[in-house]
């Protein structure tokens, strides 16, 4: 009887696999993430290569609904030139429908801080009081040589 029974849980134990396995290979390979995403791509007036190919980028990535826009620079830290910045970033944000109300992150980096802090009240108001999570960096010099204020942003479209 004992021989029988092993038997039988063996048997029903392979036919699990011969049955469960095929299954769980064809819904994982179904579900899976595809190989490549897919990325759309806006840059400052080219409307054809949508990237910088000198120095290697585009202005805005877009990835699902979130937008990675890289850095927008200004030479000088003024309210002017803040203000410069915060225009340009509200065109890569309008390259896809977006506004200061779709950035959860902000990145910014300065080669003064102090004169940044100074002068925040201009960021403040491209915001609207609704601020997204924020570092600010000093450091000593940026891609530009002549640039002291570079802000880069992850923005969220809604689905």
């Amino acid at each position: 009887m004992y021989k029988n029974l092993w038997q039988l849980l063996l048997l029903t134990n392979i036919m699990k696999y011969i049955i469960i396995l095929p299954l769980l290979l064809f819904f994982s390979h179904a579900f899976s993430q595809t190989k490549h995403i897919k990325k759309e791509k806006w840059h400052w007036n080219d409307n054809k290569l949508k990237q910088d190919t000198i120095a290697g980028y585009c202005q805005v990535l877009k990835v699902d609904n979130v937008l990675y826009i890289s850095g927008a620079v200004t030479t000088d830290i003024t309210p002017e030139g803040i203000t410069s910045v915060y225009k340009d970033l509200q065109a890569s944000l309008a390259s896809f429908g977006a506004t200061f109300q779709n950035v959860v992150k902000e990145n910014l980096y300065t080669t003064d801080i102090e004169e940044m802090k100074k002068f925040n009240y201009i960021r403040k108001k491209f915001y609207n009081k609704d601020f997204p999570a924020a570092t600010w960096v000093q450091i000593q010099r940026l891609y530009m040589v002549e640039a002291k204020l570079e802000i880069e942003l992850i923005a969220h479209l809604p689905k």
